[in-house]
């Protein structure tokens, strides 16, 4: 496993505000991120339907709630949100084509430094992933900043496809065929060096909320498996975990003249019904990121696995309580949506005051 270094360990998380080359330059050149991640993109890309597919920002205590689809909307109080999007409409290929048109705009680094990395959201079937996987490996002699693949298996807005997070079985499949794709890649390395090491580019799985302990162990299950599967002579191919995506099954209602309700955003499955997150999901996002941490330090093959910690941050308040619940970096969410690339500084200038 090979870690990822985060410095200032403040990142974004996979959201609608990191799908654009302007998106991901903006949160590449701001100097209070410590690394990148894209929007989760398929091979092909998602038939993304701005009628069906939504967000909307809610104030947690009257739930209250902003336009949908609206950038930087809502009030100062609409600190939470609700979602039904899917994934990026961009293609992976796309996504490494901005990349490496960042790389080439970078200058040259001082000394005992290093360019910020930039983590790739994907998801897919498990082959389609390990073809991203390879595509992602590829890629990384092209462009000066380290790269890392983050696996979506948490999206709660695919209808007909349950995050496959919530299965040992289903994760397992993903982590098995990870693990046979940096066999496949080291095989040639290890024929023509047998006595130089490979590094790997990292990847990283991002979890849906567990809400109960067995759905905690059979992540751990799936990883631990996935540690003597073959190759091996390969450990886990895990190197962190991204905890935790949006919450699903939630829904958002709004008042209407003749004082029924009507659901706040659409959605593909015409119910409203979508993910969580912002302000009211930090509690368990706090928690999932608490206990993964705790249970990973049980098991010698899982214990150096990094956590990133996502889940209603918005200030450094928040960003404080994910470091101290084990995060070794800390993502931002519904809070970039709301306030822009500025809500980095915000948290960085708190940080270096306190220093």
């Amino acid at each position: 496993m090979r870690a990822l270094t985060f410095s200032p360990p403040l990142l974004n998380s996979s959201n609608p505000w990191c799908t654009s080359l302007e998106q991901l330059q903006e949160l590449y050149n701001t100097p209070y991120t410590g690394a990148v991640t894209t929007r989760t993109s398929l091979l092909n890309g998602f038939p993304h339907d701005s009628s069906i597919h939504q967000f909307a920002f809610f104030n947690p205590k009257d739930l209250s709630a902003s336009q949908p689809n609206k950038d930087q909307g809502g009030t100062m109080s609409q600190t939470g949100s609700l979602n039904t999007l899917g994934y990026s409409p961009t293609p992976i290929k796309e996504y490494l084509g901005y990349i490496k048109t960042i790389s080439d705009g970078l200058s040259d680094l001082k000394e005992d430094t290093h360019y910020k990395p930039f983590i790739i959201s994907v998801t897919g079937t498990a082959e389609e992933v390990a073809e991203c996987y390879r595509l992602i490996t590829a890629h990384q002699k092209h462009v000066r900043m380290v790269l890392a693949m983050e696996v979506n298996l948490s999206c709660p807005n695919i209808v007909g496809k349950p995050p496959p997070a919530y299965s040992s079985t289903s994760l397992l499949s993903y982590l098995t065929a990870l693990k046979a794709e940096i066999g496949k890649q080291m095989e040639p390395l290890e024929a023509s060096h047998p006595h130089t090491g490979h590094v790997h580019v990292p990847i990283g799985i991002k979890t849906p909320p567990y809400t109960y302990l067995d759905q905690f162990q059979a992540m751990i299950d799936a990883l631990l498996e996935s540690a003597i599967a073959e190759p091996k002579h390969l450990p886990c191919p895990i190197s962190f975990i991204t905890a935790t995506n949006t919450l699903g099954s939630s829904l958002l209602l709004s008042p209407t003249p003749d004082v029924t309700f009507a659901r706040t955003i659409e959605s593909a499955n015409a119910t409203g019904i979508g993910g969580l997150a912002g302000t009211p999901l930090h509690p368990l996002a706090l928690g999932n990121v608490y206990t993964i941490k705790g249970m990973l330090f049980q098991h010698d093959a899982l214990s150096g696995i990094q956590i990133i910690g996502v889940g209603g941050v918005e200030d450094v308040h928040g960003f404080n309580r994910m470091r101290a619940v084990g995060a070794a970096a800390v993502g931002v969410g519904t809070a970039l949506g709301r306030k822009g690339v500025k809500v980095f500084e915000e948290i960085g200038a708190e940080l270096k005051a306190k220093e």
